[in-house]
């Protein structure tokens, strides 16, 4: 049976600040961020199965992603751990849905984090392929197994 990659893709509205960033990313703003998740594998081989053919039931796919990421970040605002905790404080005000991250939250290490976490929670026998993040229609970061 050949080995064969699949994608869905996600979409969620999500608010960062770039940590003493010397351009306008340093204000907190937001973007509709367009996620594109592929895994690889064998699809199951066995006639009569009602998941003959498949690497995953793309719902399997779909609520991984969801409980996971779409449902945590969107809506949320993510920042540096290393923003003042007057700062944080103040933040912790303003939103219930406050993500602090050990990284500069800029959409190559946004895309790298989502990996890190997805790969957790793939099941035997599924790889994470690659995830593409957009984080503009014209702008994303791309994260490949292969190079990791």
């Amino acid at each position: 049976m050949a080995h064969v990659r699949v994608t869905k893709r996600f979409h969620f509205e999500m608010a960062h600040t770039l940590y003493e960033y010397d351009g306008l990313c340093k204000n907190i703003h937001g973007h509709s961020y367009n996620l594109e998740v592929t895994i690889s594998g064998k699809p199951l081989n066995q006639p009569g199965h009602p998941k003959d053919g498949m690497i995953l039931d793309f719902s399997d796919l779909k609520e991984i992603v969801k409980t996971n990421i779409t449902q945590r970040f969107d809506h949320s605002l993510m920042v540096n751990h290393l923003v003042s905790e007057e700062q944080m404080d103040l933040l912790k005000k303003t939103t219930s849905r406050l993500i602090v991250v050990d990284f500069q939250p800029t959409t190559e290490n946004i895309v790298a984090y989502i990996a890190g976490i997805l790969q957790q929670h793939l099941p035997n026998g599924v790889s994470l392929y690659s995830i593409r993040l957009y984080e503009t229609i014209t702008s994303f970061a791309e994260w490949f197994a292969s190079d990791n």
